[in-house]
């Protein structure tokens, strides 16, 4: 409990990877052993709540974070607690009578029920039987080939090695002071082959310049797009990759003329394109300064997507935020970009960086030297390492706006966003609406959900009362029904085509005829949707006669084109030819009849 109680203060999640799943591993192999020795129930956390008043004292930061290490704690006891003891079992069958556990039930008890192999394995050991670890680890290699499979990112080492034989070097960037620059072609590929020029007859073409001022995609923001032109030609670019380390390459196509290596050319980026990038790339980092002030420091970014017109942020937390926390993260950020807060520029060494307080938990491989960027109006609200484009001062951002919230995974949250004209944008397309709402309802843009609520209740009330009439049309068809009841050798009939709205009210037909011919054998049919649908119905008696309601609607189900079939008390027969719904009907006194003298 202590182990787990440091490693959660410290803002170590349960996962699959790294710290995380030595965390899980560690909750589970405890709540293992808890169930082997008696203990029943949930136990971790008053266990952390002892931790933490023993040693709060010395390390304070405890206290500061008991509420969220014991609240993970007992999400991951209820969460491996549902599936243990299916799990135990599985296992346990399993050992009976074998001396190797084969790795494709240990990896199921992984990959299902959520056992770490350390703990399967250590559970044989104690019944005496080994685990196969090697045939283990080839499932878990399956399950990581399976994945790639569906990843759009897929190696390709012939492209890796033709870029690499070109011995170009590293491409020097020059977009954080200018966005268009002079420069000289060094490299053309085409189809992905390196080509000394090219034409309008080149389909997919590349193009490496000595320098740059398009950004290469990286730390979640997008390459940039825009036109390399000169005096002979002019080419639209879509995409920027940084292909090998430090080798940036501009994708796109050639609108007129041609391109040799060794031109000089004018790269362009689209400048609008950059600087709403820009804006979401610094929103980014003030959602995450702001989930941390409002949820912890706890959360840790995971991952992030930044475009021009949104953008996308994954970071660490437990639980779905509440509707006042995603409130108080918006509210926050926003009133940093109305007090127009400086964003600070700056390089330091990585080490350096990370003594000054800079978080770096993307999971990017740094280089010695990085980029820092702080946002800050005389009190630090965001620094972080990063090697993005951002705006100048956060009012360029204009407003942010959380679009949503959501899981993608344990531990895991989602949150994307707009900013700048496209949360402007956003706003007046919502008024508009609300308008257009509003006009049709018949009321003000601040009552639609009282008008909306009251409508619905409106139409409950009138589902209710079409119920009702529907029933009380139902008994009245069912009482002229009772009229037309046939008898065979004292055996009571109905059996009539009658009208009724759902499946639901001819049955209650069926089921008020037959509590009032208390014997007999009740059968309906209605056309409901298009469809012709019959119930049949037999009390106990006519039952032990021979009567059988199951038989009766596969045959008439045969006529209707369709499929039947139920209880010997009650069925129900359905088709597609609503035309043969009467000749299906009038043959049930003969099936009936027929069905009692092969009882005989």
């Amino acid at each position: 409990s202590r182990s787990c109680t440091f490693l959660t203060t410290d803002g170590v999640i349960p996962s699959n990877e790294g710290r995380g799943y030595v965390l899980r591993r560690v909750i589970r192999r405890a709540i293992r052993l808890a169930k082997k020795i008696g203990i029943e129930g949930q136990f971790l956390k008053n266990l952390s709540e002892e931790v933490i008043n023993k040693m709060s004292t010395t390390y304070p930061e405890l206290n500061h974070h008991k509420e969220f290490v014991q609240t993970v704690l007992q999400l991951e006891e209820d969460r491996f607690e549902q599936a243990f003891e299916n799990g135990l079992n599985m296992l346990q069958n399993s050992l009976i009578n074998v001396s190797e556990l084969s790795g494709e039930i240990a990896f199921k008890l992984w990959d299902t029920y959520g056992f770490p192999i350390e703990m399967t394995e250590e559970i044989a050991n104690e019944n005496n039987v080994s685990v196969d670890l090697e045939s283990f680890q080839a499932e878990m290699e399956k399950q990581r080939t399976r994945a790639r499979s569906h990843s759009q990112f897929k190696d390709d080492n012939a492209k890796l090695r033709t870029y690499d034989s070109l011995g170009i070097g590293k491409t020097k960037f020059v977009g954080y002071e200018t966005t268009s620059n002079q420069s000289v072609v060094v490299g053309l590929l085409s189809n992905d082959i390196s080509v000394e020029n090219i034409t309008q007859s080149n389909n997919s073409i590349e193009i490496i310049l000595q320098e740059t001022s398009f950004y290469s995609e990286g730390g979640g923001q997008i390459g940039d797009s825009g036109k390399i032109i000169n005096e002979n030609c002019e080419i639209e670019i879509t995409d920027t990759q940084q292909a090998i380390p430090g080798l940036t390459v501009h994708y796109g196509k050639i609108i007129n003329g041609t391109l040799s290596i060794g031109e000089r050319v004018s790269a362009e980026v689209d400048r609008q394109k950059r600087i709403n990038t820009g804006r979401n790339h610094t929103a980014t980092h003030m959602l995450h300064a702001a989930l941390r002030e409002v949820l912890g420091d706890h959360v840790r970014q995971a991952g992030s997507i930044v475009t021009p017109e949104r953008l996308r942020f994954d970071f660490s937390h437990y639980q779905a935020l509440t509707e006042e926390e995603l409130w108080n993260v918006q509210h926050l950020v926003n009133q940093k970009i109305r007090h127009n807060a400086k964003i600070i520029k700056d390089e330091d060494t990585y080490s350096e960086a990370i003594k000054r307080g800079a978080l770096a938990f993307f999971g990017d491989k740094y280089e010695e030297h990085v980029r820092l960027i702080e946002i800050s109006n005389g009190n630090t609200f965001s620094f972080e390492v990063c090697g993005g484009t951002h705006a100048t001062q956060t009012g360029e951002l204009g407003t942010v706006i959380i679009l949503n919230e959501s899981s993608i995974g344990s531990g895991m949250r989602r949150i994307e966003a707009v900013s700048g004209e496209a949360a402007e944008k956003m706003i007046w397309e919502k008024s508009i609406t609300d308008a257009k709402i509003s006009q049709i309802l018949q009321t003000n843009p601040a009552k639609i959900e009282d008008r909306i609520l009251a409508l619905l209740q409106q139409l409950e009330q009138s589902n209710n009362d079409k119920s009702k009439l529907e029933s009380e049309l139902s008994k009245l068809a069912a009482q002229s029904l009772l009229n037309e009841t046939h008898e065979m050798n004292g055996l009571k009939m109905i059996y009539s085509v009658t009208q009724a709205s759902s499946q639901e009210n001819l049955r209650s037909m069926g089921d008020w005829l037959k509590d009032k011919i208390s014997s007999g054998v009740i059968c309906l049919g209605a056309i409901i949707n298009k469809n012709p649908i019959v119930i049949i119905m037999a009390t106990k008696d006519t039952i032990e006669k021979g009567v059988n309601s199951s038989d009766i609607a596969k045959t008439i189900a045969a006529l209707l084109e369709g499929g039947g079939g139920g209880r010997a008390d009650s069925a129900q027969a359905g088709g597609k030819n609503s035309d043969k719904l009467h000749e299906a009907i009038s043959i049930v006194p003969d099936i009936i009849q027929e069905q009692i003298s092969n009882a005989k």
